[in-house]
């Protein structure tokens, strides 16, 4: 059930080699956050031990989280958990309900039970903005999402986020839940748009993920998000003319999406608000529209 991939850390007979650095466990990091957020965390001097069900080149631990020696391996001797495996919006439809539930929360509260025997310090719970679900749908004016709209879950995944976040608020371990905004790969033309109001770069989530891990007495839930050019007042404009409201508040983006042939909004339907991760623990994101347009 165990599979190791490095020798830094060994399971058998119950023995473990104690790490020179301190140690984190990072789990889903076969995938695209996860694995950024290992790297990213080896690179600042971690000892980095990543969990997932299948192979990845970030993943040394290969097991499922519902399976109690996998959670008690992953545990040792780790002063910090990022928990990123979940299933997914994408696995909607394709997995039972149960299994989401299965995966997304039993197998979350079996591991912060796991975490409160162990010499865990601090938890992380990489969550999304899609637990707000229905109250994303505007009425008539773009919604403004700040972590004072209340969550209005749609389908299994944003139920099973939500119920994980409620667990990492109620366990004793001091702990986190970062609502990361759209964060994959796209066809730039969606993405430039996305950009504007609801994206967030992986990189800017990775500095999110170590900026609050370096305030330990930060706690809560916060909105991880891109840097958007809209204010709370805008929102009726977005609804709707975003494209009159770009061309005439920012004609240099509405320039570079004439010269590229890329359709301009016709509405916005949302903007994610991260002033919260910014007072809290600095997060100031760098990575958006500009940055994108600079290299497409």
């Amino acid at each position: 059930m165990l599979w190791l991939e490095r020798s830094q850390w060994s399971v058998r007979e119950g023995r473990s080699e104690q790490p020179a650095l301190r140690a984190a466990t990072v789990t889903g990091t076969s995938g695209r956050v996860g694995a950024a957020i290992a790297a990213a965390l080896a690179a600042d001097g971690w000892f980095v031990r990543g969990i997932d069900r299948v192979p990845g080149q970030r993943t040394n631990l290969l097991g499922d989280l519902r399976d109690p020696t996998v959670r008690r391996a992953a545990l040792q001797q780790s002063e910090l958990v990022v928990h990123a495996a979940a299933l997914h919006a994408p696995h909607v439809g394709r997995v039972d309900n149960r299994e989401f539930r299965a995966v997304n929360v039993d197998a979350t509260e079996a591991l912060l039970e796991e975490a409160g025997r162990k010499s865990v310090r601090r938890v992380v719970y990489i969550s999304s903005t899609s637990v707000y679900g229905h109250a994303l749908v505007p009425t008539d004016q773009a919604v403004w999402v700040d972590e004072a709209l209340e969550p209005r879950p749609r389908d299994i995944y944003d139920e099973t986020k939500l119920a994980a976040e409620r667990l990492v608020t109620s366990a004793a371990i001091p702990s986190v839940s970062l609502r990361i905004a759209r964060c994959f790969p796209e066809p730039p033309p969606v993405l430039a748009t996305h950009f504007l109001h609801r994206a967030v770069a992986l990189d800017d989530v990775v500095t999110a993920v170590l900026g609050v891990i370096g305030q330990p007495a930060v706690n809560g839930t916060f909105n991880v998000a891109g840097p958007y050019p809209f204010t709370r007042a805008d929102c009726p404009a977005l609804n709707s003319d975003a494209a009159g409201l770009i061309t005439e508040r920012l004609p240099e983006i509405a320039a570079a999406f004439r010269e590229r042939n890329w359709p301009l909004p016709r509405t916005l339907d949302r903007v994610y608000d991260s002033r919260a991760a910014a007072e809290a623990f600095g997060y100031r994101p760098v990575h958006g529209i500009y940055e994108l347009l600079r290299s497409h």
